[in-house]
Order: C-alpha cells, then sequence, then structure tokens
C-alpha cells in the first residue's frame, strides 16, 4: 500500500512535490528542533486520486486514523472530546505558494458539547465562544459553499446591535447568539444541521481542501503565476494553538529581511489577541512587529534567534507565521519567502557577501521577468504633484489608474483598455481577477503581509497598503482623503509602491535607475540597487554559452542594443524601411508595366536601402547583422480593396488612370491567406530584380564603411525557404550581386548568405537546405504559427482565453516556445542542419529570443545566439547565464 500521511517527524524540506511547500517546511522546523506544533500532512498524491476518482484513496482513512491517534498522545487531548478537547486545523499547502487562494479550516473538533469544554479548560468562555462562531463561519463557506455574505451580515448586525465596531468587542453571550444564528444560516443554506462529529468536520475539511485545488480563484492564480495544473495540494492537519487567549497571546507574520526592498532588519506585523487569518486577511490593522519586544519581551527575543536560524538554514529570506499562546511562542509556518524584483538582487547579493550563497547561486536567485520589472519607469515628482496620502509601500513601481472599487469593474474596465489601480478596503482572494486586470492595488487596511501585498509582490504588481488614512466607501463608489478630497469611481491617481505615496492625476515618469544603468548614464556604484544588478549580470555574462543579439531596423535601435549588451543584430526587417514616404515607390514597382519602370523604381530604392544599411552597419561595427530580405506580401503596402473599390466606383469615369491601374494590381494581388502566399523567398524570386538591389545596398553599404577603416560585418538572410532549390537560386544571384559590387568597389567584404527556417518543411530538411545555407536562424513567431495552423492576429483573442482554462495550453505558444511541437522542429533542424554543415551558426529571431524559458530550451537545443529586442536584451543576458549554470552543475552531478 501506498503511504499517504507523514508525522511533522518524517517529513523534511525537500519533499515539497510530496508534502507541499507548508508541510515540507513544517517537518523541517520540527527537525531542528524549532517549536511547532504537533500534526501531519496528507500527500499530494492523496489530492491528485481524489480530484481524479472522486473519492479518498483505499487506506488514508486508517492512516489518518492512526496518525490522529499519535497526535492525541503527543497532546493529552482527544479530538473534540467534550471535557478538554483536542481542536485541529486543516489547512492546504501546494508545491509552490498559492497565498489565499486555496482553503484553510480552524478549531476542526468543536461542537456544542466540546466548546463548554474548552470554555472551563482555557477558563475563558469568551474564546470558546469565539472559535466555535469562526469554525462555523469557515466551515460554512468552505466545506459546504455558503456564500461568506450571509455569515458577514449576521456579525455586522450582532456588533449595530451592540453599538461596537469590532468583533472584539463582543461578549461571550453575544457569541453564543452569533453561534446560532450562524448554525441557522448552515441549515437553511445547506439543507443541513453543522456536524457535531469532529472526524466527520475534519474528513469533510479535507475534501474540501482538496477540492479547492481547482476553485476559479485558484486556477486563475496558477495560469497567472504558471503553475502546473497537475500537482495537487497537500493537507496539513495541525494541532491548534491560540493567539486570542487575552493579551499575552497574538499572532504575527514576520519577514528575516524586508521583503519590499531588501534591506536587513526587523519586519513584520503582529496583533495581541488575534488568530493568523486576522493579520493575512487585512482586516484589522497590525502593529510593527518591533512592538512585540515592548508588549512580550521573552518571546520576542526568541522569535529573534529563530529567525536568525532559519535564514542561516534556508540561506535566504524567510517568511514566517507565529503564534503566542499565553506567552508560549509556535512557529506556525516558514518558506522562502516572496519578495519584489528590487528585493530579489539587493538579497542575492547580501548573501553572497555574508558567505552564505556563491555567486552562480546569486544569479540563479533572480529572474529575467524580474529584471523587466526593475526597468519599468518610476514617477517624476520634481514638478507640480498633489499628494494626497502615505501609507505602506508593499509592492514598489509606478502604478497610473483611473479608480475602480471592486474585482468585476476592474476587469469589465481593463477589457476595454483602460489602466485602472483597485481600491480596496482590504482584498480577499475572490479579487484576484481584479488585481490582474490593475495596474496597481490600494488598500486602507492591512500590512506587508496582508494578502494585497503579499499577491501583489508575487505577480510584480504595485501596491500601497494600510492607508488608514483614507475612508474607503466601496458601495458608493469612493473614498475620501485628508482635507476632504474625494475621489469617485473613474477619477485618476497614482501610487507610488516603492514610497508608498498616493497621488491625485497622473504624475508623470522617468527611466528607471536600472535602465539608466544599462544605457551608461549611470555609474553601478552609485545606487545599491544598480550595483547588485550590476554584479549579477557580469557574472551571469560570464557564465553564458549563448550570445544575445538583438531585432533592430534602424540606428537608433541597433546602438541602444548595443548599450543593452547586444553583440550583434539577429534581424533587420527590411520590409520596415519601405514604408511612410516610400511607400510611393513601392506602388511604382508593383504597377510597373515594363522592365524599364520595374528598373526604374528599384534604383529609387536603392539609394535609400544603402543608407539604411550604412547606419545600421555602423551602429554595430565590428558586430554581425543579419538583413533578411524583403519579408511580407506586397499587397500589404498597398491601399486596402474595399476601400480603394469605394473609391474607383464613385468617382466613375472621373477615376485617375493611376487609381484604376492600382485598383487592378490590388485584385491581381489580393489572396485570402497572405501569410501562406506571396512573400519571402517567393517574393524575391518572382519580382525581378527586387533581391538584386537589396543585395548591392547591403554590399555597397558594407564597402564604403570598409573604405573608411570601420568593420562591417553583414549578413544575408533568404526569409521563408521551403526547398533547397529556393535557396540555391537565392544564393546564385545574390552571389553574382556580390561579386559584382566587389569587382566595381575594390572591397571584398566576406558576407554570409543564409536563411530563416519559419516553415515546417524546412525544418524537416534542414539537412539538405544546409548545403547551400551558411547558417539559420529560426524564425519561431511564424514557424508557430504553421505549425499549430492558426495565425497569431486571429486566434489570440478568440479561443486561447478558453483553451488556457481548460488546460490544452499552460502558456501562449507564441510567449513561451512549445518545446514539443515547434521545439522539436527547432530540434531536427539545428542537429540535422549542423550533420550537413558541421559549426553551422544557428540563432532564433522570433519574439522568443526574450522569454526567459524560451532561452533556456534554445540553450539547452544548442543554438548560438538568441535575438530580441532591444529592450530585452538584459534578460535574455541574465537567462542565458542562469541557464549555463543550471546547465553546468547537471553536468558535474
Amino acid at each position: 500500500m501506498p503511504k499517504f500521511v507523514y508525522d511533522f517527524t518524517e517529513g523534511n524540506k525537500d519533499l515539497k512535490d510530496l508534502l507541499g511547500g507548508k508541510g515540507a517546511n513544517l517537518a523541517e522546523m520540527t527537525n531542528i528542533g524549532l517549536p511547532v506544533p504537533p500534526g501531519f500532512t496528507i500527500t499530494t498524491d492523496a489530492c491528485r486520486y481524489y480530484l481524479t476518482h472522486g473519492r479518498t484513496p483505499e487506506g488514508l482513512d486508517n492512516e489518518v486514523a492512526a496518525h490522529l491517534e499519535d497526535l492525541e498522545q503527543a497532546m493529552g487531548r482527544k479530538l473534540g472530546d467534550p471535557g478538554d478537547p483536542l481542536l485541529v486545523s486543516v489547512r492546504s499547502g501546494a508545491k509552490f505558494s498559492m497565498p489565499g487562494m486555496m482553503e484553510t479550516v480552524l478549531n476542526i473538533g468543536l461542537s456544542d458539547e466540546s466548546v463548554l469544554g474548552l470554555a472551563k479548560q482555557s477558563g475563558n468562555e469568551r474564546f470558546a465562544w469565539d472559535a466555535y462562531r469562526r469554525l462555523i463561519q469557515m466551515f460554512g463557506k468552505t466545506v459546504l459553499g455558503i456564500d461568506g455574505e450571509h455569515f458577514e451580515d449576521a456579525l455586522d448586525g450582532a456588533k449595530q446591535a451592540k453599538g461596537v465596531a469590532s468583533d472584539t468587542q463582543l461578549t461571550a453571550e453575544d457569541l453564543k447568539a452569533l453561534v446560532s444564528a450562524f448554525k441557522e444560516i448552515v441549515a437553511e443554506h445547506a439543507k443541513r444541521d453543522f456536524p457535531q462529529d469532529p472526524r466527520d468536520q475534519m474528513d469533510l475539511a479535507i475534501k474540501a481542501v482538496f477540492e479547492s485545488w481547482n476553485a476559479d480563484r485558484a486556477i486563475l492564480y496558477r495560469r497567472q503565476e504558471r503553475i502546473p495544473a497537475d500537482l495537487g495540494t497537500a493537507v496539513n492537519v495541525v494541532a491548534m494553538v491560540f493567539g486570542n487567549l487575552g493579551d499575552d497571546s497574538g499572532t504575527g507574520v514576520a519577514f528575516t529581511r524586508d521583503p519590499g526592498t531588501g534591506a536587513q532588519g526587523v519586519y513584520g506585523d503582529y496583533l495581541q489577541n488575534a488568530q493568523g487569518e486576522d493579520v493575512v486577511a487585512g482586516i484589522r490593522n497590525t502593529v510593527p512587529l518591533q512592538d512585540l519586544e515592548r508588549l512580550d519581551k521573552a518571546s520576542y527575543d526568541q522569535l529573534m534567534q529563530i529567525m536568525r536560524t532559519l535564514e542561516n538554514h534556508y540561506k535566504d529570506l524567510c517568511d514566517i507565521e507565529f503564534t503566542i499562546e499565553r506567552g508560549k511562542l509556535w512557529m506556525l509556518q516558514t518558506r522562502v519567502g516572496k519578495r519584489t524584483a528590487a528585493a530579489a538582487f539587493r538579497i542575492a547579493i547580501q548573501l553572497v557577501d555574508q558567505g552564505l550563497i556563491d555567486m552562480d547561486e546569486a544569479v540563479n536567485r533572480v529572474s529575467g521577468d524580474e529584471l523587466a520589472r526593475l526597468m519599468f519607469p518610476r514617477f517624476d515628482v520634481s514638478g507640480d504633484v498633489t499628494r494626497i496620502a502615505k501609507a505602506i509601500s508593499a509592492s514598489p513601481g509606478a502604478a497610473v489608474g483611473k479608480v475602480v472599487f471592486d474585482s468585476a469593474a476592474a476587469v469589465a474596465w481593463a477589457d476595454r483598455g483602460e489602466r485602472v489601480i483597485l481600491v480596496r478596503r482590504e482584498t480577499n482572494p475572490d479579487d484576484l481577477p481584479g488585481m490582474i486586470a490593475a495596474q496597481g492595488v490600494l488598500t486602507s487596511r492591512g500590512g506587508k503581509t496582508s494578502h494585497a501585498a503579499v499577491v501583489a509582490r508575487g505577480m510584480g504588481k504595485t501596491c500601497v497598503c494600510g492607508a488608514d488614512e483614507l475612508t474607503v466607501d466601496t458601495r458608493g463608489k469612493k473614498f475620501t482623503a485628508p482635507g476632504g478630497v474625494v475621489v469617485s469611481e473613474g477619477d485618476v491617481i497614482s501610487i507610488d509602491g516603492t514610497s508608498g505615496v498616493v497621488y491625485l492625476g497622473e504624475v508623470p515618469v522617468v527611466a528607471s535607475n536600472v535602465v539608466q544603468y544599462f544605457e551608461g548614464t549611470l555609474a553601478p556604484d552609485n545606487d545599491e540597487l544598480v550595483a547588485a544588478v550590476h554584479r549579477i549580470m557580469t557574472r551571469a555574462d560570464e557564465a553564458r554559452r549563448l550570445g544575445v543579439h538583438a531585432n533592430a531596423d534602424n540606428g537608433p535601435d541597433c546602438a541602444r542594443a548595443r548599450r543593452f549588451g547586444a553583440t550583434g543584430v539577429g534581424l533587420v526587417r527590411t520590409e520596415h524601411m519601405f514604408l511612410g514616404e516610400r511607400r510611393q515607390l513601392v506602388e511604382r514597382l508593383i504597377l510597373a508595366g515594363t522592365d524599364e519602370q520595374r528598373q526604374a523604381a528599384l534604383d529609387a530604392l536603392e539609394p535609400l536601402q544603402r543608407g539604411d544599411f550604412e547606419e545600421i552597419l555602423e551602429a554595430m561595427d565590428g558586430y554581425p547583422v543579419t538583413i533578411r530580405l524583403i519579408d511580407p506580401p506586397l499587397h500589404e503596402f498597398l491601399p486596402d480593396l474595399t476601400d480603394l473599390s469605394v473609391k474607383v466606383a464613385l468617382a466613375g469615369d472621373d477615376a485617375t488612370e493611376h487609381d484604376r491601374q492600382l485598383l487592378e494590381a490590388v485584385r491581381r494581388l489580393h489572396e485570402q491567406n497572405p501569410m501562406l502566399g506571396l512573400r519571402g523567398v517567393r517574393l524575391v524570386l518572382l519580382i525581378p530584380g527586387l533581391l538584386d538591389m537589396q543585395v548591392r545596398a547591403i554590399a555597397a553599404a558594407a564597402a564604403e564603411l570598409t573604405k573608411a577603416g570601420r568593420d562591417p560585418r553583414p549578413e544575408i538572410m533568404i526569409p521563408l525557404t521551403a526547398t533547397v532549390q529556393e535557396m540555391e537560386i537565392s544564393r546564385e544571384r545574390a552571389e553574382k550581386v556580390l561579386q559584382a559590387v566587389a569587382a566595381e568597389t575594390g572591397v571584398h567584404d566576406e558576407i554570409p548568405i543564409g536563411t530563416m527556417i519559419e516553415v515546417p518543411r524546412a525544418a524537416l530538411t534542414a539537412g539538405e537546405i544546409a548545403r547551400s545555407a551558411e547558417f539559420f536562424s529560426f524564425g519561431t513567431n511564424d514557424l508557430t504559427q504553421m505549425t499549430w495552423g492558426f495565425s497569431r492576429d486571429d486566434v489570440e483573442g478568440a479561443f486561447f482565453s478558453p483553451y488556457i482554462d481548460m488546460g490544452i495550453f499552460g502558456v501562449s505558444p507564441f510567449e513561451t516556445i512549445d518545446a514539443d511541437g515547434v521545439g522539436r522542429l527547432v530540434r531536427i533542424a539545428t542537429e540535422e542542419g549542423r550533420a550537413t554543415r558541421p559549426g553551422l551558426h544557428i540563432g532564433v529571431c522570433g519574439e522568443h529570443g526574450g522569454d526567459p524559458a524560451s532561452v533556456w530550451f534554445f540553450n539547452e537545443v544548442g543554438l548560438d545566439y538568441v535575438s530580441c529586442s532591444p529592450f530585452r536584451v538584459p534578460i535574455a543576458r541574465l537567462e542565458a547565464g542562469r541557464a549555463a549554470i543550471v546547465s553546468a552543475g547537471s553536468d558535474t552531478r
């Protein structure tokens, strides 16, 4: 029989796949001697079985019973015993942290009888009835599926009847009445009584936690964070300890370093006389963790020692949940904490300097996605700005948008193209869609460990929390700031997640310090964060095997890419050079009725092209520049068929001869599926002189620069080849032109001729094509479209979202390379091309070249370089370094 239940003494932090992150870390803390309440973990295997078969696996009930008996012996009490009850919590815990996305039920074991025993045993009747009402409320919502608003309305009604603002002001008698009201809600809405048998409560709660893996918000969060859908969650059953027994008790969340900035120190939130859910939900404003030293110095000192122990043990920032029960400290959870991008870079370097990790590990502690966040703009507050509040800087960034007050509005407004800021008193897991849709989140309650702060940090969203200067009226769709300033739905605000300041209106932005560093205008020793980025990027560049080139079509873009660290241009899209005023010259080329007219149009374009190439080659002097010959269909340079038809029809006999000829050409070139029509190599082979003109312009530009003492390194790329014959004919024509230019100029530049692999047939016949092509560059945008059989422009908005919901896609294949399909074509073409031509130089120039996950794939396949937009060059450099370090580590193990 497989084992489905592990005591905390049996696990360790390396068993996250089986025990989930929470269970693995509870076991780890238990085994290093920290004060963890006893408990056990039901594995992710059991969850997956339950979700597949609709029932728990055979033998699970017996295992749970055996471990429950051990737990009862350890605690000296029995679950739900009427005289002295043991109570337990049932908590989710997946491999990857999913804060607030799945379910928890506290105080399992309370009943009409055992609540009396708890009151007697604790000596606190109010506490016992408060615990019971919390159980019924959580159980009703989580296990029985009752709308939580029913319980909240009853609680609000009890407070109003008593004339108090907080539930802590309700007496034992008030809470007894509330328990009765809650049980009536259960009977009415669940059509059953609240279960009095403690084992029934526990079994139902375990199944509810399993099922919460597929709750809408959990699915949405996994999609956002790219967490696999088939992992399942473990379930942790833990003896309850209580922070709501009085002022000598409490609960809190602590970080071993500031998760927002990375600064070392004491960071966290604490609430006296409270349970953990009160802190993370953000429904009561906490006090800083430092205040615990004044309230309970012994517990504070012990907590500081445990935090040092955990950080040294995990060698990373740790996020800790704890409870103090009548002066005794208990550790309820630890994990490697979520942090902002800035904190990630700073902490990685701090740990290197402390000798806890080496530079290779530091490079792998950060990611390209985090580096991208550091490159976003920041607010420029040097001008006239209106500051209306300052609160807690929960997750950095500069966010501007129109105020909305609920998740549904945030999604709806964002869908119609509006930038929005989601404003709430506090967020809860149901607000996740709105948080994803919004530019940033602002709450009037909660601290750095509230739901809003933790989730926003994980997503890289700007967040300001605990703005208690603001009175938020969600029903009235407005908030009031100090001085009587009223901000209504639709008004624009700006929130600074780095400083915690809220501004009225739109505040202008300036380039981030990290971008200024990459531009070369800010020295790394002038800024702590920039210094950390510099050290990590330096090591990534030393380690990486992949070259990083840029997709750039003009001199300024090339120059910027070079400043950002590109060592070449992997794609010059020459068709972009035919737009604007030059479109008329293209029309003349298309409308040419004779060879002389066509040549005249080409002769007019050639000097313009030569100037383009000189600018680009000069900007990338000494580095390779891969220039793709014109690719898109010619009809894209002509007027819309319908518009032109209407124009000619309305003009009648007065229509100009030019318009008539143009209409005839547009009709002649019109295609139902232009992506699969006259484009790429087909175009340059069928339009006489087009290839010759472009190759002559490239060669002449290179010769001019060589004469001037420069080092131009152009490469000619034939687009969309599908057969070796296309490549051979194109190469033969190009070589004749190159020889002619060399004879004319006396300059014999070596200009390689290769091809872009973007048709599946080309990938499958790459061994043949490599006989004629000196290099390959994968155009993964088109290769993805043709492999999947759909047009990116047409289908992304049509069915990608439901496909992701159904699990057909984990992520769009246009964002991250489809390793099994498109990736296999890349692998085949690479292997067969190099079998024909050893040392064949191969790169990728699709959008995937700047995607972190795709960079790892291209490194593993053995490509020579990736090419991406200039802005993403640093991201590709970092990910190429990370991939090389991990690959080297795998090779040595």
